[in-house]
């Protein structure tokens, strides 16, 4: 059913604009016109002096779960809407519904931390994270370069913000303007990228490129080579691959707690969600001249994160360079690149996603002016707050991949498909790398438990974050015992793309 909504030219002639979308276009981008509007009507309350902290959280929470609701309706086949720009498939579905997750996630962990750092509560820093949200719903809908760059900027617009969000914070300051002089330079790669695959392709459309490739009506192989590994570099900045990860441990540390936590979950999904749609759609011919480029990356990118990691004396930092170990682990996927592989990055980004997500919600509950933040103030913590402890425990035991947690199951996945395929030294890299960390890891647990200090921290935090942190703990545990459902549901995203 066509629109037949007309405007007016200046000529004093008609336009019609159904020629270039329909009802059933506009019905697929339902959850990004309900979060829109959701954003915008929380940055309207604050206008109008409605900016209780609860009732923004209410009018934000209720956006994202209609979000969601809407989502499963438009779930079934898959759909091409907009001339061929964006594709809805269960892949699409998955990533909407884990955004949505983390998206609520945050703003129920951020409640009362503005507050606590002397902040405001501000109506502009939920609309942020609803924005962010659309921008990585566009990025893994996308099937066309540009509207992957629309999401992009939309998602790092909004990151910049909440980045250097505590304007009171010389560190939240420097962490923000660094952030948006380095990720202004990956967007430019990027669109070089683009332009470049343009210039060899005459389309920047998914299947048009595939469709070129296959052909062989290329115009420049060395434009499309060109254009492929800057558009590689746009994304590997998004999702700090080594060399391309000096922004994440300084950002990651001067933002906000719950920004530092939303910040190394979902635009890293976001991003390894894109990059799998990309390479298996438009360069799925070519792929394998990349194999040995994701090989280096994969193995650069362990290593310089756990070794990195296990110097570090400040909790937020050394989770940053976990962050970009685990990305390591993810390009596994990228490498192969089968249904295996990508059923396996997707089970690793839920996963990745609940333990980073728990973890800074205890950090951020910790966190009082300069105490929180250093491995040495959660010494003695477990005498007094026994339950964050062990939920701070699961955390860090599945991060490290030991059984019977979440993460054991998700290394696995991906260490035995990269087995499968031959990836022998691959996989004893990434094992050894695993040993490495548990280091790491476990010098939070000795901190919290085998060390012991008068005036321990005593978190502040409502029952409601209590009670989901426990949750999501319990969670790891679960998923590690039985994680038939759950890969049941990565394998089905799996196929639509494969």
């Amino acid at each position: 059913m066509m629109l037949s909504i007309q405007f007016r030219k200046i000529s004093g002639e008609f336009m019609d604009i159904g020629q270039f979308f329909t009802v059933t276009d506009l019905f697929g981008i339902a959850p990004e016109i309900i979060l829109t509007v959701t954003a915008l009507s929380v940055l309207t309350l604050e206008m109008v002096h409605i900016f209780h902290p609860r009732i923004i959280l209410i009018v934000a929470s209720l956006g994202l779960l209609l979000a969601g609701a809407v989502v499963i309706q438009t779930s079934g086949d898959e759909q091409i809407l907009f001339g061929g720009m964006l594709a809805l498939n269960q892949y699409s579905m998955f990533f909407d519904f884990l955004y949505i997750f983390i998206g609520l996630m945050t703003l129920i962990f951020s409640q009362g931390y503005l507050e606590k750092k002397g902040s405001p509560s501000r109506g502009e820093y939920p609309a942020l994270i609803l924005f962010a949200v659309i921008g990585m719903m566009l990025m893994t809908r996308a099937n066309d370069l540009v509207i992957v760059f629309l999401g992009l900027e939309l998602l790092s617009l909004s990151l910049y913000v909440l980045v250097g969000f505590l304007r009171q914070d010389h560190f939240s300051n420097e962490s923000g303007l660094k952030y948006l002089l380095l990720g202004a330079f990956s967007t430019g790669f990027f669109l070089f990228g683009a332009a470049m695959t343009y210039g060899a392709t005459g389309t920047t459309n998914y299947n048009g490129i595939i469709f070129a490739i296959t052909n062989k009506t290329i115009l420049s192989n060395i434009y499309l080579f060109m254009g492929i590994g800057l558009l590689l570099i746009g994304f590997a900045f998004k999702v700090a691959l080594a060399p391309f990860h000096m922004w994440s441990p300084d950002v990651y540390q001067g933002a906000p707690t719950p920004v530092t936590g939303f910040l190394c979950t979902a635009p890293k999904a976001a991003g390894f969600g894109a990059l799998i749609i990309l390479f298996n759609r438009a360069f799925v011919e070519i792929h394998y001249q990349w194999q040995d480029i994701f090989w280096i990356l994969s193995v650069l990118t362990m290593i310089v994160g756990n070794v990195t990691a296990l110097v570090q004396s400040n909790v937020k930092r050394m989770l940053a360079f976990s962050s970009i170990s685990h990305a390591g682990f993810l390009v596994m996927g990228l490498l192969i690149l089968n249904e295996t592989s990508i059923s396996a990055v997707l089970f690793y980004l839920v996963v990745y996603s609940v333990i980073n997500l728990g973890a800074f919600a205890i950090v951020t509950a910790a966190e009082k002016e300069e105490k929180g933040l250093e491995f040495e103030d959660y010494r003695g913590m477990a005498v007094q707050h026994p339950w964050l402890s062990a939920a701070m425990t699961i955390f860090m035991l599945s991060l490290a991949g030991f059984p019977p947690t979440a993460g054991f199951i998700a290394k696995y996945g991906l260490l035995s498909a990269a087995v499968a395929q031959g990836y022998i030294w691959l996989a004893v890299i990434g094992v050894l790398n695993t040993l490495i960390s548990v280091y790491y890891y476990l010098r939070l647990v000795v901190n919290m438990y085998m060390q012991k200090e008068e005036g321990a921290l005593i978190p502040s935090y409502n029952m409601l974050a209590i009670g989901l942190i426990g949750l999501l703990a319990l969670l790891m545990i679960v998923l590690g015992i039985i994680p038939g459902y759950l890969l049941e549901i990565t394998a089905n995203a799996a196929a639509t793309v494969s």
